[in-house]
């Protein structure tokens, strides 16, 4: 095996050896999915005890309005006042709602009384009620008949129909929110991996050279083979975590969807609950719209953008680990590289920034030539990818993107080799760049 492979091979087992790498791979889509899921579960536990709400209304309308709870319990104050509540020694009451005048007449005549902070649920629910009841005093105050009826049947919800042809001349139901979404997730990944596994580049040559460790190796090794083979161990450790993460994720849902539908398939699942709240319509056609919805993912070619996204994420890591091991080299003390770090970051964040504004339009100038320049195009692509750009835009991009890799891992490598050896003094960048003139 030749000295670069042992690199590759000691970077590689040396890191997905580690607790941290076993331990963050496998509970990474745990750890998601508890984010998305615990949050709505805990949302559904409600309190013991019901938080009875006094009110005191003067003209007598409004009052009946209100209908108990699981969370709140509305009783009616006649004799009430708002000295009395604020003196009340049991506390019982948690508010107290106070309408004095016609609210269609007087907005303000309604106030919402209590000693802690109003919680937005409580809120939400006067407002809401209140705000219906005087929406059809509104409308009946026009003496227009079925006027309620009329504006009700007057609300369209519009969605136009997207369709895509084939060569072939086969037509597709597409999705440009599928799509958007799709490419964003995509974006995210890429940039995160990128900045992750790059600084991790960074940090492994700076422990190295610290340690002295590097003098022992160069010895052997020669420098460019040193940092490729860092570079590449790393960059296949974090192609493993991507890859472990798509299995672990498919898992989790295929065991989310036995454990919540049973034995039931999940269409039957979504038609029962549909019944059960009363959307018999939309369970009625919910079959078509399932049919959409496979035919929407079907038109998205899976193949052909995952090909793309390792591409872009092995032609961008390397660009980005390449810099990130001549700022390491360089280096001695994690402190000192933020004056290195910092270009880098920011064009990092612009590339991020440059893919979420391209969403809306992934084929105007901002999103093409962002996903022509090197720097960008592994992040901003990924968001043009699902909208079928032209094969020589992609062709193009992929061209400048590991011509400009390689012409960025040579001028790393001339910094790499001298900056390894180099102890007790902080480099300037005039000074890196006179480096790479060095024989």
């Amino acid at each position: 095996m030749s000295k670069i492979g042992l690199v590759i091979k000691k970077e590689y087992l040396q890191r997905v050896s580690k607790k941290s790498f076993i331990l963050l791979t496998f509970l990474t889509p745990f750890l998601f999915a508890a984010l998305v899921f615990v949050p709505l579960w805990l949302s559904t536990i409600k309190g013991d005890e019901a938080k009875q709400i006094a009110i005191l209304d003067t003209t007598g309308k409004y009052a009946p309005l209100f209908k108990d709870t699981e969370e709140y319990t509305f009783i009616t104050e006649k004799e009430a006042t708002l000295e009395k509540y604020r003196t009340n020694p049991d506390k019982d009451i948690f508010a107290f709602l106070n309408i004095t005048d016609d609210l269609l007449k007087n907005p303000e005549a309604a106030t919402l009384y209590s000693e802690k902070q109003i919680p937005m649920g409580l809120k939400s629910t006067i407002d809401k009620t209140l705000s219906e009841f005087l929406k059809d005093e509104k409308l009946a105050s026009y003496n227009i008949e079925n006027l309620k009826q009329i504006i009700e049947d007057s609300k369209v919800n519009f969605s136009i129909k997207t369709i895509k042809w084939d060569e072939d001349g086969s037509e597709k139901s597409t999705s440009a929110e599928v799509a958007s979404i799709l490419g964003m997730v995509l974006t995210f990944i890429i940039y995160m991996f990128i900045i992750m596994y790059g600084a991790m580049v960074m940090q492994g040559v700076m422990e190295e050279k610290t340690n002295r460790i590097i003098e022992v190796m160069i010895s052997s090794v020669k420098p460019f083979d040193l940092m490729m083979g860092k570079i590449i161990g790393i960059g296949f450790v974090g192609l493993t975590q991507v890859f472990l993460w798509g299995i672990l994720t498919t898992i989790l849902v295929s065991v989310s969807i036995f454990f919540f539908g049973g034995s039931t398939s999940p269409e039957e699942v979504m038609n029962a609950q549909m019944a059960a709240q009363g959307m018999n319509e939309i369970s009625a056609g919910s079959s078509e719209i399932n049919l959409q919805i496979q035919e929407i993912i079907n038109s998205i070619n899976f193949g052909m953008i995952g090909s793309c996204f390792v591409l872009y994420f092995i032609g961008g890591y390397l660009l980005y680990a390449a810099l990130f091991a001549a700022i390491g080299s360089a280096l001695e003390q994690q402190e000192d590289s933020q004056q290195f770090m910092t270009p880098i970051m920011l064009l990092m964040v612009f590339s991020l920034y440059a893919g979420i504004y391209s969403m809306n339009n992934p084929d105007g100038p901002l999103a093409f030539w962002c996903s022509m320049i090197p720097f960008t195009s592994p992040i901003v692509m990924m968001v043009r990818l699902p909208f079928d750009i032209p094969i020589w835009e992609l062709l193009l991009s992929f061209a400048l993107l590991f011509v400009t890799a390689v012409f960025i891992v040579w001028f790393s490598a001339k910094i790499y080799r001298v900056g390894i050896l180099m102890y007790g003094k902080k480099p300037s960048i005039k000074e890196m760049i006179k480096w790479v003139t060095y024989k």
